[in-house]
């Protein structure tokens, strides 16, 4: 679990992490990189950034973003295998202390009051808080297209199961899936912004692969099919059978994508 350090308001309280590269942010925070940097006002730098999330000894919500990336992935990593690790951004990496939290948690720091957003000063910006996903929108397509990479087997095995079918080919495919192709090949010719197409390790030699655009989502696997979601289809999935087209696309995506390293 994520570690803390001292007790005072100057100090704080680790209560998680999260990278923010090109290849690796939080999905629910936008479509691409450079749109989540935005959103937390920073800049895009390739390099990306660690976003350490905690409160203070006061019990305040803060999100420091350090350019520690790597300081960030180990503890991520020993978190994940449940080890201990003790993440202390070096003041020198830190970029900014932004008030708030820009991710829902479920967690709080023992010992210091309930989490608050801290009072603010004069000239400060509005305190982060999470988007809000509890009705179908960006960030709740977003998510969904989390969970589908997530639980791939599942989704894949519903399809085969004949639970859901695949979205008609040729022109008669539903115009929303017809949308979405279009606009990924239109990545292929004209790159999209750094974190529209990501590319992760799948089962064997294969990749799974994020795409997002404009009211849209899109996981596959580059030796299998893809599911589409869409903003104007709340909770809808349509599957995409391989068909002629899909190899093509998804390798050619796969080549543009941003990698984690």
């Amino acid at each position: 679990m994520p570690t803390t350090e001292g007790a005072d308001s100057d100090q704080l309280f680790v209560l998680t992490a999260v990278l923010l590269t090109p290849a690796q942010f939080p999905s629910v925070l936008g479509d691409d990189y450079p749109e989540v940097c935005a959103g937390l006002g920073l800049e895009p730098y390739a390099e990306g950034y660690g976003l350490v999330l905690g409160q203070d000894g006061t019990g305040a919500r803060w999100t420091v973003a350090t350019e520690d990336v790597s300081l960030v992935a180990c503890a991520i990593a020993a978190w994940d295998c449940g080890m201990e690790y003790d993440l202390s951004p070096g003041e020198d990496g830190i970029v900014v202390a932004l008030p708030g939290w820009p991710l829902a948690l479920a967690v709080a720091a023992p010992g210091v009051p309930e989490p608050h957003d801290p009072e603010p000063q004069e000239g400060d910006r509005a305190p982060l808080a999470p988007p809000d996903a509890a009705d179908w929108g960006p960030a709740q397509r977003r998510l969904g297209a989390d969970e589908i990479a997530l639980q791939w087997a599942s989704w894949r095995a519903q399809v085969e199961d004949g639970e859901v079918s695949f979205a008609e080919p040729g022109e008669e495919r539903h115009p929303g899936v017809r949308r979405v192709l279009a606009q990924a090949r239109g990545y292929v010719a004209e790159p999209p912004p750094p974190g529209r197409v990501r590319s992760s390790f799948a089962a064997g030699e294969a990749r799974t692969l994020r795409v997002d655009g404009p009211g849209w989502s899109m996981v596959a696997r580059t030796d299998d099919i893809a599911f589409v979601l869409l903003d104007e289809e709340p909770g809808q999935v349509h599957p995409v059978g391989r068909g002629p087209e899909l190899p093509g696309l998804l390798a050619s995506l796969d080549g543009l994508a941003a990698r984690p390293v």
